[in-house]
């Protein structure tokens, strides 16, 4: 984003590293390398099988005391959510067309980032406040439908394929579009997902939502690797994020959703970068048509080396070839939350402090509605880059190591006993290369 309402929100130059680009990197695949070697020796047997149904597995009998709490508090943030939209929409219809609207940092900071972090922490946060749900239940209630059941089944072969574009048309409005801080085209984008959503809703029921939300996918799956679950008596539970992770479900369309996710943050690092900025200005070619031509390049990047590694796994008979990427896929969601956290902390920090504050004064009238106008951000991090270096390496690395491990249980319950350790090989190549190509550009820009 530009006129400082976000701010370039990579790692900083190398020179401000505690540590040499080399070393982190050898470090990185070092430590993935190792965390295989000892999964191949110590870990044999598959302990987080659930994910390998193709639907969510069932909870356990729920008590009435846990029944009725839950359903205040999913009317509590419902509630909350809905008023948040009604919030939203009238910066974005009676804002004024500046960068101080506080209507471009709730889009693009409280939505894309704040509500993975916040889901990542406590569950599939935007599920439960979605206000696309309620909207769509208070209309069919008025006409006397189920909200559940629309009037037609949702495709199953659709899958998660709706989500992957619409995460990929935002990311093109936030990362290529010429003018990403304009607030029609903004405003735009924000209309027709919600007619998508509300016709959706409407024709197919609320299982479109976990299907086709590009926002709720994207909170589900970080979501995954929350602490907590849901427990035999239907409260919550701890558990562990990679049981979680393991519990994913392989739709179709999971390998675009990652792979839009993980290449678009990937594209975010590579466009700060001295290298791509200098390729830009000396191009024949305008910077419009090289940008477009590099996010899709980096997106489908990401989607083919995830896939060739994992079609490359030994397969045996119960399990076709084309089906592993999809049945793997939930591995890499670890790596997409490592990513997240170590490219947009200080974006989140930083610019979600500034929209505090301007979201007390939304139409720039001088108000204080919030009492929160006179919030300014520290920039923290920017004074102590040696420790924002160190919790963005050490995501990165923690994330990596994850994904190896999800991947490796997923994998001996899937493979023959006779590949379960070189029918491994190719997908973790494929990690390694994910794990020396983020640090790089994490690194350069």
């Amino acid at each position: 984003m530009t006129g400082g309402v976000l701010e370039a929100h990579g790692i900083g130059g190398q020179a401000d590293l505690p540590i040499s680009l080399g070393l982190a990197i050898s470090g990185a695949v070092a430590a993935l390398v190792i965390s295989f070697t000892v999964l191949v020796v110590a870990w044999r047997t598959p302990r987080y099988a659930t994910g390998l149904e193709e639907v969510d597995a069932e909870p356990g009998e729920e008590t009435s005391v846990w029944r009725v709490l839950r359903l205040v508090g999913l009317i509590v943030l419902r509630l909350v959510g809905l008023i948040a939209f009604a919030f939203t929409a009238m910066t974005a219809v009676f804002g004024e067309d500046q960068l101080t609207n506080p209507f471009f940092g709730i889009i693009y900071v409280w939505l894309w980032v704040g509500v993975v972090f916040a889901s990542l922490l406590f569950g599939p946060v935007w599920r439960a406040i979605s206000p696309m749900r309620t909207i769509n239940s208070a209309l069919a209630r008025v006409s006397g439908g189920d909200p559940e059941r629309g009037v037609l089944d949702y495709p199953a072969w659709l899958g998660h394929w709706p989500a992957a574009i619409g995460l990929y048309s935002f990311v093109w409005m936030e990362l290529v579009n010429r003018t990403p801080t304009d607030l029609g085209t903004v405003r735009l984008w924000c209309a027709i997902y919600v007619a998508a959503m509300l016709v959706g809703g409407a024709v197919f029921g609320s299982r479109f939502y976990e299907n086709a939300d590009p926002f709720e996918v994207y909170s589900t799956l970080a979501g995954s690797l929350s602490v907590w679950g849901r427990g035999e008596a239907g409260g919550p539970a701890l558990r562990s994020p990679l049981a979680g992770a393991a519990t994913i479900p392989s739709r179709p369309g999971l390998v675009a959703v990652v792979a839009v996710l993980f290449g678009s943050t990937a594209f975010d690092s590579f466009r700060e970068s001295t290298y791509w900025i200098r390729t830009i200005q000396d191009a024949s070619v305008t910077g419009y048509t090289l940008n477009n031509l590099a996010l899709l390049g980096f997106c489908v990047g990401a989607g083919l080396i995830f896939a060739a590694g994992a079609a490359l796994t030994g397969v045996g008979p119960e399990v076709r070839r084309a089906e592993l990427p999809r049945r793997l896929a939930h591995s890499i969601v670890p790596i997409v939350a490592a990513y997240i956290i170590a490219h947009y902390l200080t974006l989140f920090v930083d610019v979600g402090t500034q929209t505090l504050a301007r979201a007390s004064d939304p139409l720039g009238k001088g108000w204080d509605i919030f009492w929160t106008a006179g919030v300014e951000p520290t920039y923290w991090f920017a004074y102590h880059p040696s420790v924002l270096a160190t919790v963005k390496v050490l995501a990165v690395v923690i994330g990596h190591v994850a994904a190896a491990v999800v991947a490796h249980d997923r994998a001996i319950a899937l493979l023959p006993r006779k590949h379960q350790i070189t029918g491994q090989l190719p997908l973790l190549a494929a990690m390694v290369t994910f794990t020396a190509g983020g640090l790089y550009l994490l690194f350069s820009a």
